[in-house]
């Protein structure tokens, strides 16, 4: 093919080159392309790209904006639609409708993303910008955000890395509250596992829960009335400045410690506080437009900065746009037009307006609520317009230094990985019969992925709203008031046990669908989205790319077997991630580490149930199979000092019955607590019902082994193990003696497997019964040191 004439003097030469060539071109421009992505650029473009084009493919072909390795798995496995579905994947947050009041139909926003790579290089700075994206995300669909919630991944506390991990831990926990807290948004809890494949890459999951009426939703493209009336697109917020510049490409590579220092410069800068005036603001520009009955677009500036947000929101439109990057707000001179393009500066907005409106808008950034006072440089500035031809391009100071289709740059590029299953050569111990139970109770209540994760939700304020009904640690999700003065409310739970992972790809992400359903059921919430992170190592590795796919049929699997409650229709995915290249320039990738969230309805708040236990002399009920496989739990790993072999196989029948039954109870008022079973299975679930317990009152619990067990009699300490410490799904509730007859009629309609398995007690701790050799004690005082203390103290 013979080359055209580049738009710009200064180009990547990439035609007649040879490999060695253009591999030593591609990293003296800082580009990341592989030479066959190089080389495909430059044949699209029929010439070699300029500088500006060649960072804009590199953006926006990277991993993290394209999806190049994962956008087919997706689509294959993943269920996104369902009739409450208002916008699924594709934007930048999915919505679906939560309930109808007085004629206006009322929906939930939620985005989930990652910020990974920058929390493990700059944690403090990587944390808080992580939440200041997410919450854009929400801000650009119309919404306003009501909370956000963070799943956090980290190293051993107590490994070779130990004192690195720990400050990465304080650095990322003052992030998210520092940002969070100032930007006036509450902290609906999340999850936290520590363990060493995190060591060299930590993960900052963060999800964001708005609420907008239907009528009110942006979307992220340039509305069709562009074709017949002219529109500008107007950059609001900060100066663009060099930070993040290379900051997608940066989360689609390998981390490399030699480079850390430059990395550091691929972080974003948080202003929360500017992001919280910049809102109201676009709050009130959003406002004009509502009054004027006038159709924009609305996109916030993440990963590929000014690049990526105005050619999607043309491509979205299949119409073009054209930036003037000179007329960019800069906060430095001498920018070059590349890192214009591509920087990643926060508190940014693009919006696409009606020409005729644009005096309007600036006057109201500029103006009324004076940005440029707020922040030096900060304001609103129209950048560019809409163009009728489908192509992107940019000028700088009167030279087109971009020419290319819109569709070219936003469609990307596509993988079909090879995928192998690896060798995993795990073995499992024997449970020892001489066992002591109690040390072994206390190891697993009293281990980091366990114990209380107090130490680090108090940090943040989970009141700034006024709308928290259930904060964290009270209950297995947060529960909000999203809707002033109605009675309807929001729960949402974040899940994903990594250790699974190791074992089984598919259980995990079948597992932590099954996990985030059942912790918003046990608030009485019944689900109506899922949202997922997918974290994992290199793609390109063919194991780690099976490890990668199991995980998303998992989920897939799981959406639909589970399913909305008493309807055909799947638990729809709506939004979510995928993070790959977690792993260290060393080899060291982290664990398979799917996260979900749940997001459920409570259709009257004054039903929802928590956790502690609250009276003495109530029963104590078990509903899920105790099905016996240790593999992948907590007592395992931190008893037996060993991974194990199967872990608990996920049954979506029995999660499909379990959460009916559960929230039917809730909906009934049967139900006084109520606890999941996961991490640390039974103990744990029993152990924090207990030490969560109404603060007037002291109350304990006895628990008959016997009535878990397959068979009549008295269990062995092996037997018991399996019982209590499984990690197979389940409910542990307390119901009130006289509500057991209304209890197991749900029981049985729902057609559950169900126990009878104890009752609370005035004495405090927890009486495990029917043990051979004479019931066994677990003294409170030890079960409470271990709980509160077990994670606290990596925290210190």
């Amino acid at each position: 093919m013979t080359p055209t004439a580049a738009p710009s003097t200064r180009t990547v030469r990439i035609f007649q080159t040879t490999d060695m060539e253009l591999e030593q071109r591609l990293a003296e421009a800082g580009l990341n392309f592989s030479l066959s992505e190089a080389r495909k650029v430059a044949t699209i473009l029929a010439r070699d790209p300029t500088v500006v084009e060649a960072h804009i493919f590199n953006t926006m072909w990277s991993e993290h904006c394209s999806y190049k390795s994962s956008r087919g798995v997706l689509k294959e496995h993943l269920p996104t639609d369902a009739p409450h579905v208002v916008l699924g994947p594709g934007e930048d947050a999915g919505v679906v409708r939560l309930c109808e009041i007085d004629g206006k139909s009322y929906c939930v926003a939620v985005a989930h993303e990652s910020h990974n790579h920058p929390s493990q290089i700059v944690p403090n700075e990587g944390a808080a910008t992580g939440i200041g994206g997410i919450v854009r995300d929400v801000y650009c669909m119309g919404a306003d955000v009501v909370g956000v919630m963070d799943p956090l991944r980290f190293g051993d506390p107590n490994g070779p890395n130990a004192e690195r991990t720990r400050e990465i831990v304080h650095g990322v926990v003052e992030g998210i509250w520092q940002y969070g807290d100032a930007l006036g948004v509450p902290n609906l809890g999340g999850d936290v596992y520590f363990d060493r494949s995190y060591d060299d890459n930590c993960l900052v999951n963060v999800v964001a829960i708005g609420l907008v009426e239907e009528s009110e939703i942006k979307r992220s493209r340039v509305p069709e009335e562009a074709r017949d009336v002219p529109y500008d697109v107007i950059l609001v917020g900060k100066p663009t400045d060099p930070s993040g510049f290379g900051g997608a490409t940066f989360a689609s590579r390998i981390l490399d410690e030699e480079k850390t220092l430059s990395d550091k410069y691929a972080v974003q800068v948080p202003d929360p506080f500017l992001k919280r005036m910049l809102t109201v603001a676009t709050f009130r520009v959003l406002d004009l437009f509502r009054e004027r009955g006038v159709a924009i677009g609305f996109k916030d500036l993440g990963a590929g900065g000014i690049a990526c947000a105005t050619s999607e929101l043309g491509a979205a439109a299949g119409l073009g746009i054209r930036v003037d990057l000179s007329r960019v707000p800069v906060a430095e001179p001498d920018m070059t037009p590349e890192v214009i393009a591509c920087s990643e500066t926060q508190e940014r907005y693009a919006l696409v307006v009606p020409r005729e409106l644009t005096p309007e808008v600036l006057r109201i950034f500029n103006e009324e609520f004076e940005l440029p006072e707020l922040c030096h440089g900060a304001q609103a500035a129209v950048i560019g317009e809409v163009i009728a031809e489908p192509r992107y391009v940019l000028e700088h100071k009167g030279e087109v230094v971009c020419d290319a289709s819109t569709e070219a740059i936003t469609t990307g590029i596509a993988y079909v990985r090879d995928a192998s299953e690896r060798e995993r050569g795990l073995v499992e111990p024997d449970v020892p019969a001489d066992l002591g139970l109690v040390a072994a109770f206390l190891g697993v209540v009293g281990s980091p992925n366990v114990a209380s994760r107090e130490h680090i939700y108090r940090h943040y304020d989970g009141e700034v709203k006024g709308n928290a009904v259930v904060r964290p640690g009270e209950a297995d999700a947060g529960v909000l008031a999203p809707i002033p003065g109605e009675n309807v409310g929001v729960a949402v739970s974040a899940d994903g046990n990594p250790f699974l992972g190791a074992l089984d790809p598919y259980q995990a992400g079948a597992a932590a669908v099954a996990e985030s359903v059942r912790n918003v059921c046990a608030t009485g919430a019944v689900p109506i989205a899922l949202t997922d992170c997918l974290n994992f190592g290199n793609p390109e590795v063919p194991e780690v790319f099976h490890d990668f796919v199991e995980a998303v049929r998992g989920i897939g699997d799981a959406a639909r077997g589970i399913g909305m409650k008493d309807s055909d229709e799947p638990i729809p995915v709506v939004s979510g991630n995928v993070s790959f290249y977690n792993q260290s320039a060393a080899g060291s990738a982290i664990l398979p580490s799917p996260i979900v969230c749940c997001i459920g309805r409570l259709d009257d708040l004054s039903r929802h149930t928590t956790i502690g236990f609250r009276n003495a002399g109530s029963a104590i009920y078990l509903i899920g199979r105790r099905t016996g496989e240790l593999g992948g739990s907590e007592f395992m790993r931190s008893v037996l000092g060993a991974m194990g072999k199967a872990p608990a196989t996920v049954s979506f029948a029995d999660e499909r019955a379990m959460a009916a039954a559960v929230t039917d109870l809730a909906e009934r008022g049967l139900t006084q607590a109520c606890h999941d079973i996961s991490d640390g299975g039974v103990a744990a679930a029993v152990a924090e019902m207990t030490l969560l317990s109404a603060p007037d009152v002291e109350i304990g619990a006895r628990v008959d082994l016997a009535a878990m067990a397959p068979a009549d009699g008295t269990v062995g300490v092996p037997e018991a193990c399996r019982l209590i410490f499984c990690e197979s799904g389940g409910y542990l509730l307390e119901i009130a003696p006289p509500d057991e007859a209304a209890a197991l009629e749900v029981f049985e309609e729902r057609r559950v497997w169900f126990r009878r398995v104890g009752e609370t007690t005035e004495e405090v701790g927890i009486v495990l019964a029917s043990v051979e050799g004479g019931d066994v004690e677990v003294p409170v005082d030890a079960m409470t040191r271990a709980w509160t203390g077990g994670a606290t103290e990596v925290m210190l």
